[in-house]
């Protein structure tokens, strides 16, 4: 499928907004805010003052143009210079991030090696042929549940022919397979339980525990997957007994012997084990031991290493199916330390606190509710422009989190912006380059799929809206 929209590389994206943001610097006032150190939820976070902020003179020469030239009380726009190491920089900054997300990539590219995931569901549709409805709802709730608590997401894509062709062997069309394999991804991705790769690495930007508030989003969580489910087995339905028409054409050929032949293993079963429990036990030392990221990739690698031993792969197999997740993570995690060079720049230059001075100043005007719903619309907007999800908590969660705390927010509200806004536009995006490699794959056009789903898309929308709501009722921390 090819689209008519035609974006540069991500990378080559990010660094237009440094530029950009390197020319700000020379156009939007430098400031600063008073910060304060604060102990919440036994962690230590540098909160800003409200009223507090101050406009810093700057100093713009020749030489601080094309290097630097700081002179003490003044604020200095950013050099050519600057702009080239904040690429650097924001890679140093963001190391243990970084090598957080190569692990997770090299562990679970294993994992998939091994056929567990593809064994375990062909075990399934054996088991519940006669039973397609409970089977579909199986299914949806286990891709669910993988994204929204392991941040599994384009590991799922192999799985689409199957789908497919399991819906049509029940009476459904194209769409309700493909469906039932991309709608529950999104819908776990935007509502992120314990997502490694949006709620850990916005708490952990916004200086709040990880895992912490998982209690409102797990109800999020579960009103979803119903709204989801039921949205698309009425289509199904509506499909099977013709009183609507299909909006896809017919099955085409689609080979899906790679994965009906799988047979379940006590092999397979050994490595669901361990990663249930290897998951779990990382789950549970971040909520009661206080795992930080560096913990919690340690515990990644000892699931790796187990799934190696028990795999029987030789150590040339399992080095190849471990070097190839790496691979596959590069992009992912180096746009994580390339996106954490725009707030460096927004830092060094002293326009950041400039710009939270002007969001906080339109939106304090505001009741608090309307507030963050502007968050939200803001995160969602944000992503069109960066779809990587790691790499927007880089760029919105500086801005976002010191904006909470001038908003009188709590940090936890910020967190729920960023992960909805993040989440549910990816349904429609057409940056988003996992949805058009899915569309490929399930040969769906991409107009298809927007009729398909934009009415769940505005109703899971409007349920984030109520949540942000619900969450500064209840005084969600």
């Amino acid at each position: 499928m090819q689209s008519n929209i035609r974006l540069p590389h991500v990378f080559i994206f990010l660094f237009f907004i440094i530029v950009s943001c390197s020319i700000l610097s020379y156009l939007v006032p430098s400031g600063i805010y008073e910060r304060q150190k604060k102990v919440i939820n036994k962690v230590e976070q540098s909160v800003v003052v409200s009223g507090s902020y101050r406009e810093i003179p700057k100093h713009i020469s020749l030489k601080g143009i094309l290097l630097e030239d700081s002179v003490e009380g003044h604020a200095e726009p950013t050099s050519v210079f600057s702009v080239l190491t904040s690429v650097p920089k924001g890679l140093q900054q963001s190391a243990s991030l970084i090598f957080f997300i190569f692990m997770i990539g090299a562990v679970f590219n294993i994992i998939v090696a091994t056929n567990t995931i593809h064994a375990f569901l062909s075990e399934l549709i054996k088991r519940f042929q006669r039973k397609p409805v409970f089977l579909f709802f199986l299914i949806y709730v286990l891709v669910s549940t993988g994204s929204a608590f392991m941040g599994i997401y384009i590991e799922l894509i192999p799985l689409i022919p199957i789908l497919i062709v399991l819906a049509k062997q029940n009476g459904y069309d194209r769409m309700f397979g493909f469906a039932l394999g991309v709608l529950p991804v999104f819908v776990g991705w935007s509502t992120a339980t314990t997502n490694p790769f949006t709620v850990q690495i916005a708490q952990q930007i916004a200086e709040l525990p990880i895992g912490s508030g998982i209690g409102l989003r797990l109800i999020v969580f579960m009103v979803a997957i119903f709204m989801g489910f039921f949205y698309l087995l009425r289509y199904g339905k509506r499909v099977k007994n013709g009183t609507k028409a299909s909006l896809t054409d017919s099955l085409g050929e689609t080979n899906v012997e790679q994965i009906e032949n799988v047979k379940l293993t006590k092999i397979h079963l050994r490595i669901l084990v361990v990663l249930i429990l290897g998951y779990g036990g990382i789950l549970s030392a971040v909520q009661f031991m206080g795992w930080g990221i560096i913990e919690m990739t340690a515990g990644f690698l000892a699931i790796g290493i187990a799934t190696i031993l028990i795999s029987g792969f030789s150590g040339d197999e399992a080095m190849m199916h471990f070097v190839n997740g790496l691979k596959s993570m590069i992009v992912p995690a180096l746009i994580v330390g390339v996106a954490r060079g725009i707030s460096i720049v927004m830092q060094e230059s002293m326009i950041m606190d400039t710009i939270l001075y002007g969001f906080s100043s339109a939106l304090s005007a505001l009741p608090k509710s309307i507030a963050a719903i502007g968050m939200l619309v803001f995160q969602s907007f944000l992503n069109f422009f960066i779809p990587s999800a790691s790499g927007q908590a880089l760029v919105s969660m500086p801005l976002m989190t010191p904006l909470s705390d001038l908003l009188g927010l709590s940090r936890q509200i910020a967190v729920l912006a960023y992960v909805f806004g993040d989440g549910f536009s990816n349904l429609i995006i057409p940056t988003n380059g996992i949805l058009l490699a899915m569309l490929g794959v399930g040969k769906v056009p991409f107009n298809k799929w927007i009729r398909f789903v934009f009415p769940i898309f505005i109703a899971l929308m409007m349920l984030a809206v109520a949540t942000m709501s619900v969450s500064i009722i209840i005084g969600y921390k």
